[in-house]
């Protein structure tokens, strides 16, 4: 099912792609990340596997110690009115995106005015996450699975672009190659993919702590201490270790070190090819 629904908006996203990573070749030979049908359906269930280990009820979630709950197969995040946090806030976009592609969305959410998480809090979330509402909410994001991946590659898509173009002028044949190598397989295309749902682009100023950030940007930059003689794969899944480790060490918040981390590590052991 995901594959036949993918197919009618996937192939302008693949070419843009395409043509977006081209545009960035300084050489003759340039990236191109293309996904097949099966392949974004793929990275859809392995996306929708680390986030929410395959589960409906995670669809719509609230973790302990955010401020804010998490949607879909990304875990896109969801601010309530009033709620400002470091990170960029996803799920407003990820909604709009999917009224462009013609879904029929929940009317209660449409009804929003602004477009801010209905809940103030943790606790009076986690005293109706099984209500009709929010299983209706969940409904309709287990059956949005298709447009979801298709969202996360086109982000993927834009931050791609970004990210180069935000590097030193010196290094941006670096980044671009290290794109373009990562992007010749499937596990790599995915580990680009999944990295900026995961943990944005690294291009957001309010994304740092004591000045170091940790998105796709830090990583690929962070590549170069990893590479001798690895595959670029390995070397990636090295440097993004290398960036979150550093993130939980800089952060104020305990938790980060203590809890998430491990948890993101283990996030980090899928990125592996299939065909390996």
């Amino acid at each position: 099912m995901l594959s036949r629904v993918l197919g009618g908006y996937l192939r302008p996203l693949i070419l843009a792609v395409t043509v977006l990573l081209s545009a960035c070749a300084e050489t003759t030979s340039s990236p191109q990340l293309r996904l097949s049908n099966a392949d974004l359906e793929w990275v859809g269930r392995k996306v929708f596997q680390n986030e929410c280990a395959g589960k409906r009820e995670c669809l719509v979630t609230w973790n302990q110690g955010e401020a804010f709950p998490s949607l879909g197969i990304g875990h896109f995040i969801w601010y309530p009115a009033g709620v400002e946090e470091k990170f960029k806030e996803s799920f407003p976009l990820l909604f709009q995106y999917m009224l462009t592609q013609g879904v029929v969305a929940p009317s209660w959410i449409l009804e929003l005015d602004p477009l801010d998480a209905p809940w103030p809090t943790r606790q009076a979330f986690l005293a109706v996450q099984n209500s009709p509402q929010v299983e209706e909410l969940r409904g309709f994001l287990e059956r949005t699975k298709a447009q979801q991946a298709a969202f996360m590659f086109q982000r993927a898509t834009a931050s791609l672009e970004a990210i180069i173009a935000s590097a030193p002028a010196g290094s941006h044949e670096t980044i671009r190659l290290r794109i373009m190598r990562l992007s010749e397989t499937r596990g790599g295309a995915y580990a680009l993919i999944d990295y900026v749902n995961f943990k944005g682009d690294g291009l957001l100023e309010t994304e740092r702590y004591k000045g170091e950030g940790w998105g796709l940007k830090q990583v690929l930059e962070e590549m170069d201490r990893f590479e001798q003689g690895r595959t670029p794969l390995l070397a990636f899944r090295m440097a993004a270790i290398f960036v979150l480790e550093r993130r939980a060490n800089n952060a104020a918040n305990p938790i980060e070190k203590e809890k998430w981390l491990p948890g993101w590590k283990n996030r980090l052991t899928t990125y592996t090819d299939p065909e390996a």
